[in-house]
């Protein structure tokens, strides 16, 4: 034995006894330095001590922290009903004393003892042949268990040495129940954490957190709603900004694969090398930088979703492996030798005219047919303008938030601005023009002035001239005087002296730009 043989080269001269104790000793620490499940380690542990000690009916107990008293975790050569009968109350018994003192305890012999409660009844039957020996675990200065074995009664036998080893048992015990209750704790807490982003994701992404009033995106969502539950390769269509990706993780978190990963691949930001190898993955030594395998997204989206974004700008060498993997649900490694088969779903999306690509030849025919199983096409924003103010509120409520800021709303010539212009970035242009507007708002409405310059062009404002001083002056006048009637609920006289000007010019002005204050009033109307 290599310990034995350090112990002997550094002085120390064990006794014959001894030496079996840290053979033991040994093989017992080997299993607890690999323990990750502490009730098997314990188990083993026990089976050790029957074996090489003679030290049998071995009982690890622990206190349970929510009830407070102490269960019998693991016992060897005893049924899982009797161990279930051992528990007891802290000072109860041997085993509750040991507890509450903190000190070990020798009872000689077992019949003798009437403290010895034996509630597993594994020693009915040889009480006088048996002696008991149980010591504390501790954890700092707390008790948190115990550790017990029965020893074969002999008359004025010494307990010194077995409750040594016992002792020193019970701290490597303590050590490494710590150590995995750590390592479960934190398995816990990753567990729950993942169980709370797989519920919001599934919430985010839930067909009807999509938000929208128009018909056109009522059929998307009907589309989505019927190609969720299938299998089928779907493929989005659409101006860039439409929403492809989001539309995306709600057909796979509305899925049966929603369990499952979702992994995007954008086709169009890695060259041609690097995005075979990306989806593919690698053996090592496949090129000049492979030191290792690598798997690739098809293997890591197994059971779930792979999105490729940008399909359009696939190389034709690509393409011809995909259409592979498409065709027969298999691939190979860059420098593989073997075929790899993979369960899962594919949703592709691009911005491209792929029949104009098809009929000039940079995209496949037959992968494009094999694409094109479920299309669904996304309008852009300036084709369902009646969502265009419901996600601008959505874009506000959100970003005040992120950036605590008491805005609430967005003044009537701000909502014209937004709903006039042609939105070419669509609803991702939106978004930002939304975040944007937040960021330099000091108050609590968002104006026109707010909003970005292109969105105050003469075509988006229907001005004559973009520089024209009048129009900015008379459009700044027009805000200002809708913005205090909905604040003094459409009350002129309120309304002027809010604004410190006389009633006499908010009249004027009021017929000049033909605003009616009775539109801003809250109460019913007369």
């Amino acid at each position: 034995m290599d310990a034995l043989a350090t112990a002997k080269n550094s002085g120390f001269d064990p006794l014959p006894g001894e030496y079996a104790d840290l053979a033991c000793l040994y093989e017992i620490t080997r299993e607890l330095a690999s323990a990750a499940d502490l009730r098997v380690c314990l188990a083993k542990i026990l089976a050790i001590l029957s074996e090489r000690k003679g030290l049998n009916n071995g009982a690890v107990t622990i206190i349970n922290p929510l009830t407070g008293q102490i269960e019998t975790e693991v016992a060897h050569g005893i049924t899982v009903e009797a161990r279930k009968r051992g528990t007891y109350r802290i000072g109860e018994g041997i085993t509750g004393r040991v507890v509450a003192s903190g000190a070990p305890i020798v009872v000689p012999q077992i019949s003798k003892e009437p403290l010895f409660l034996d509630r597993t009844s594994a020693r009915a039957k040889k009480a006088e042949s048996l002696s008991f020996l149980c010591v504390p675990i501790r954890r700092g200065p707390d008790t948190i268990g115990t550790l017990s074995v029965d020893r074969e009664y002999r008359e004025g036998a010494e307990f010194d040495q077995d409750l040594r080893f016992l002792t020193i048992l019970s701290g490597l015990i303590a050590q490494t129940v710590k150590r995995v209750q750590s390592v479960n704790r934190e398995q816990q807490r990753l567990e729950q954490e993942n169980s709370r982003l797989r519920r919001e994701l599934s919430g985010k992404y839930r067909v009807s957190s999509i938000l929208s009033n128009s018909s056109r995106m009522q059929e998307v969502l009907e589309m989505i709603h019927r190609v969720a539950a299938s299998n089928a390769t779907v493929l989005l269509r659409g101006e860039s900004g439409t929403g492809k990706s989001m539309v995306a993780k709600a057909v796979h978190h509305n899925s049966k694969r929603a369990q499952g990963p979702f992994v995007t691949v954008n086709c169009s930001a890695l060259p041609e090398t690097l995005l075979e190898s990306e989806l593919f993955g690698h053996e090592r030594g496949a090129f000049t930088g492979a030191h290792e395998t690598r798997k690739g997204r098809f293997e890591l989206a197994e059971g779930g979703t792979l999105f490729l974004d940008e399909i359009g700008e696939l190389s034709t060498a690509v393409q011809v492996k995909l259409l592979s993997v498409v065709q027969d649900r298999e691939f190979q490694r860059l420098g593989g030798a073997r075929p790899l088969k993979c369960d899962v779903r594919l949703i592709t999306a691009t911005n491209k005219d792929l029949e104009k690509a098809v009929a000039e030849g940079s995209f496949r025919e037959d992968l494009y047919y094999r694409l094109n199983v479920f299309p669904i096409y996304l309008p852009p924003l300036r084709e369902r303008r009646t969502d265009i103010l419901l996600l601008a509120e959505f874009f506000l409520e959100k970003f005040a938030a992120e950036n605590d800021k008491q805005i609430r709303r967005i003044s009537t010539p701000a909502i014209d601005l937004l709903t006039q212009y042609h939105w070419p970035g669509n609803v991702r242009e939106l978004q930002n023009c939304l975040e944007r507007a937040v960021l330099i708002c000091d108050e609590d409405t968002i104006k026109s002035y707010h909003l970005p310059p292109t969105l105050q062009s003469a075509d988006s404002l229907r001005e004559v001239s973009p520089s024209s001083f009048t129009a900015a002056v008379e459009s700044f006048e027009r805000e200002l005087i809708i913005d205090a009637l909905k604040k003094t609920d459409g009350n002129q006289t309120r309304a002027a002296a809010l604004l410190e000007t006389s009633l006499r010019i908010i009249n004027y002005k009021i017929k000049k730009y033909a605003i009616d204050p009775r539109l801003y009033r809250i109460g019913p109307q007369k």
